[in-house]
C-alpha cells in the first residue's frame, strides 16, 4: 500500500492536502448517507416495514435445512474455535 509522499509505480506521490481532501469527501458521504437513511426510516409506513419484514422472513423458507440443525447448530465449536489461544 501507498504511503503519503511516496511515490507510486507511476511516479506520482500523495500530498498530505490531498488526502485530507479525500478523507473530508468520505466522511462528508458518511453523514450525508447516514442522513437519508434516518429520513428514509422517518418516513418508512408501518405497511412497507410490514412488508420488508415478511420479504426477509420468507428467505427462510426458501432452503430446507438439515433435521440434525435442530438438535445441534455447531454453536459450541464456533465459541471453542473462537476462545483457542494461540501458543508460542
Amino acid at each position: 500500500m501507498q504511503q503519503l509522499n511516496e511515490p507510486d509505480s507511476e511516479g506520482r506521490t500523495t500530498s498530505d492536502s490531498s488526502a485530507q481532501a479525500w478523507m473530508r469527501q468520505w466522511r462528508n458521504a458518511g453523514v450525508a448517507l447516514a442522513a437519508i437513511r434516518r429520513d428514509e426510516l422517518i418516513h418508512l409506513s408501518d405497511e412497507r416495514a410490514l412488508a420488508a419484514s415478511e420479504a426477509l422472513l420468507s428467505l427462510a423458507t426458501l432452503f430446507q435445512l438439515n433435521p440434525q440443525r435442530e438438535a445441534w447448530s455447531g454453536l459450541v465449536e464456533q465459541q471453542a474455535l473462537f476462545h483457542r489461544r494461540i501458543v508460542k
